[in-house]
């Protein structure tokens, strides 16, 4: 079995607190729990991004009816449950602060307010909703199933609905993540511009503010950056605006490639300094696979979670070239021991940066390395 086919059927077993992306019908690999942000999950033949699939984005190409499920969640499982959810079959799952203020208002200050929280999550109009959350719920521990409110989303798209929740969000001095919809705040500073549809990459999320941090700090000119998992493409159009020569980015989702393709048009990106790919799926009949080298790339990381950042290291670790810097992320502070565990025997001088419970690690490959 492909390391591609590997990750989209890992199954989601002995998921506790530190286990659970995809967003996920159980196992995908590229996206995660994020508050006020959505994702997807799919699989297709291997593509590449073209000013034909760019072209053709169009917001309504991402309609489609879906589940809206407002979930009541204990607030000391709020990370678990939330990935797990996506494991077991939600497409995205959001948190809501405003709505969990005016949930306590109604309760009059109640205990049972102060312990929970609201999640707003989509599902495909065909999953079993109960199940889903059932199984989440097992998974992590969780003695009762928690409530649930199933409405059916009408026509609006869901992409529509939920733009004014992602306005421009600066990462750093000078640095600003800029909605497509909108204008930049700050002309002169780096600005990606980005409509992210179904994929997961807004520069909200804190492991996202990681990895862009992470990499401005690493490009310095004229490198190859790989973004495993690339979502949105919002790490690998960043790298290209640092100024590294090209830049690659994969994932299992037909969206995301769409979405990434879009995304890199609105940055006027050339089409010869970035590649998108899509995974071939176990259901692919086109034989073809990601045309990717061994050892190609000077920067890779890898924004994803805890059970593919450990179970494909070595395939992570495969298309960085001796000496490169690699980034991962995705990963909670508790998860952190296993995976330094883990890439460890890899990679050195080892460096941790952290926002919240949020963590992103770093280092340099070693030159011993053998790809198994």
């Amino acid at each position: 079995m492909s390391a591609w086919n590997f990750i989209k059927h890992f199954p989601c077993k002995n998921l506790s607190r530190h286990i659970f992306k995809d967003r996920v019908k159980p196992l995908c690999f590229f996206t995660s729990y994020t508050p006020q942000s959505s994702f997807s999950i799919s699989a297709s033949l291997s593509t590449s991004y073209s000013s034909s699939s760019s072209s053709c984005f169009t917001d309504e190409s991402f309609a489609a009816p879906y589940l809206s499920v407002r979930i009541h969640c204990p607030k000391h499982v709020l990370d678990s449950f939330s990935e797990a959810l996506l494991c077991f079959g939600a497409s995205s799952v959001a948190v809501d602060e405003d709505i969990e203020e005016e949930d306590e208002d109604a309760a009059s200050g109640s205990s049972l307010a102060s312990k929970e929280i609201c999640i707003e999550s989509i599902f495909p109009v065909h999953e079993e909703v109960k199940m889903c959350i059932s199984q989440a719920a097992n998974s992590i521990g969780l003695k009762e199933i928690p409530k649930f409110k199933v409405e059916m989303g009408d026509e609006q798209d869901w992409i529509t609905k939920n733009q004014d929740l992602f306005q421009p969000v600066e990462i750093a001095e000078r640095l600003w993540i800029v909605p497509e919809w909108t204008s930049p705040p700050v002309p002169e500073a780096v600005n990606i511009i980005l409509n992210p549809g179904f994929a997961f990459g807004t520069g909200e999320h804190p492991t996202t503010k990681l990895c862009l941090l992470l990499l401005q700090s690493l490009i310095k000119g004229g490198e190859a950056f790989l973004d495993y998992g690339t979502g949105s493409g919002i790490l690998a159009i960043a790298a290209l605006k640092f100024g590294a020569a090209s830049s690659a980015g994969i994932d299992i989702d037909p969206l995301a490639i769409k979405s990434a393709s879009h995304n890199a048009a609105l940055n006027n990106i050339p089409l010869e300094k970035l590649e998108l790919h899509l995974a071939p799926s176990e259901n692919s009949s086109s034989g073809r696979e990601i045309p990717l080298q061994k050892e190609q790339f000077d920067v890779i990381i890898a924004n994803i979670l805890l059970n593919p950042v450990i179970e494909l290291a070595d395939h992570i670790l495969s298309f960085a070239k001796p000496g490169a810097t690699i980034g991962i992320s995705g990963i909670l502070s508790e998860q952190l021991p296993n995976v330094i565990a883990h890439y460890s025997p890899f990679v050195e001088d080892i460096s941790v940066a952290t926002i919240g419970d949020w963590v992103c690690l770093s280092g340099t490959k070693k030159g011993d390395f053998i790809d198994n």
